[in-house]
């Protein structure tokens, strides 16, 4: 994707011809491209084990001093300049050394979109699996076998790939208002009303007092540095920045939309997510006797047992992983939006032909990761360098994107619009909020973003 960096503005340079449709379909389809799978299965465990409260706190700043502004920031760059992500800060900027952070961005997101595609592979599995009553079947003490069988057989696991792939795509291909604005729309209620139920069942059936106490009694003593910096890791990587989707939204966006407005609407969604699906899943888990756990363990051991074990858990459960099928489709469409912004501005192909030549070679690659969990779950790729010495293909891919593209990209954005562009940018790019604000933005920019991702840089290394 370099020869992007070098091309002539002239190549990509025309405004876009899509836009937003309304500043309703701008907050629904931004939040939207952040509020997913990790609000549901890691923030619930973070915050259970950081202290509760304590941690919410914490999280709630890193939200608002670190996310927003980098949101807003990644926002202006693709509305100032109206190109693809990796044309878009050098253009900003006046040197074309800068595009690094739309390159950056947009091959973390093809990388991502490879893996979280078959993350979400594997709930669209389990909602059907849930819904054919295999899981009931199973009964609480074989759910785990359940689950590593289907991990072992390579050909299913990729059929199921595949198949969200595809679901992906076909929305993606239908363009801003033909598609994604629309899936977006769904979504967004679809969502809100399965969450709601699922919290309503969760404290009508559940152990509120240890579920709610264990998530949310504050506990201080147990805040110390690597809590703090899971909650600025959690904000920092549920909202998506440095992984160029919101430079390339933001080249949709028309001017009268604040930025900053925009940005808090995303963390807010998040926070509230987050905080449903903590009410949701810890009444249940301790309600049934289960450990707390985070991530492929609660959705695919822990939460399964509670269902093959509780009354109505088939109908409970299928609701539970269409929730978090619907929680994992926006942002995997997001994902490609960068990709394709630039691979149709560089190539002149049609979007639809663009959309799916990303689907089809980022399943290809999804095939290494589909593999690490069975026939390659032994092979190290990169072993011979020290920090990926156990890190199977997939777990290669995770590191790269998080932990090194991510954050050096959201690093040099912060630099660029906090020191190195003119003033008159950032007035003009934040103009539809406060001077306050809009000062407050580039100040933390400038002095609190850097050290944030910085610190959570290092410790990732460390």
């Amino acid at each position: 994707m370099a020869p992007s960096a070098a091309a002539p503005a002239a190549t990509s340079s025309s405004r876009p011809a899509a836009a937003w449709s309304s500043t309703l379909s701008v907050y629904l389809c931004t939040a939207g491209a952040s509020v997913g799978l990790g609000s549901i299965w890691r923030f619930p465990y973070l915050a259970g084990t950081g202290g509760g409260s304590a941690f919410i706190l914490i999280f709630i700043l890193a939200c608002v001093l670190v996310a927003t502004p980098l949101l807003a920031a990644e926002f202006a760059l693709g509305r100032q300049s109206r190109l693809s992500p990796p044309d878009a800060a050098g253009a900003v900027a006046g040197d074309p050394r800068w595009n690094a952070i739309g390159i950056l961005g947009t091959l973390a997101a093809y990388l991502i979109l490879s893996y979280y595609t078959l993350i979400a592979a594997w709930v669209l599995a389990y909602a059907w699996k849930c819904s054919i009553g295999l899981l009931s079947a199973a009964g609480p003490q074989h759910v785990a076998e359940l689950w590593s069988g289907f991990q072992s057989r390579p050909f299913e696991v990729g059929a199921w790939h595949a198949a969200f792939v595809a679901i992906v795509m076909v929305i993606s291909a239908r363009g801003l208002q033909g598609g994604i604005e629309p899936a977006n729309r769904i979504r967004a209620p679809a969502l809100l009303i399965l969450l709601l139920i699922l919290v309503g069942y969760a404290l009508a059936t559940g152990d509120v007092r240890r579920g709610l106490t264990f998530a949310f009694k504050p506990d201080f003593s147990a805040v110390n540095a690597q809590v703090v910096l899971a909650a600025i890791g959690q904000a920092f990587y549920a909202t998506g920045v440095g992984q160029a989707m919101m430079i390339a939204f933001g080249a949709y966006i028309e001017r009268g939309t604040s930025l900053v407005r925009t940005s808090l609407v995303i963390t807010g969604s998040i926070l509230a997510v987050s905080l449903l699906a903590t009410m949701m899943i810890f009444p249940l888990v301790f309600g049934y006797g289960m450990n707390p756990a985070q991530g492929p363990a609660l959705v695919f051991d822990v939460l399964p047992r509670v269902f093959a074990e509780m009354p109505g858990g088939r109908l409970i459960g299928t609701l539970f992983f269409l929730l978090l099928v619907l929680a994992a489709t926006t942002p995997s469409i997001a994902l490609v939006e960068p990709i394709a912004a630039w691979v149709t501005s560089r190539f002149g192909l049609q979007r639809a032909t663009a959309v799916w030549a990303i689907g089809i070679t980022s399943w290809l690659l999804g095939i290494g990761s589909v593999l690490s969990f069975n026939r390659w779950a032994d092979w190290y790729p990169l072993g011979f360098i020290p920090v990926f010495a156990h890190k199977t293909v997939f777990d290669v891919l995770d590191y790269v994107s998080s932990n090194i593209m991510m954050p050096v990209g959201a690093l040099l954005t912060s630099i660029l619009v906090g020191w190195r562009v003119s003033k008159v940018f950032a007035r003009d790019e934040l103009a539809e909020t406060t001077p306050l604000a809009r000062v407050a933005c580039v100040w933390l920019l400038r002095y609190v973003c850097p050290l944030a991702i910085l610190a959570v840089f290092i410790a990732t290394l460390v």
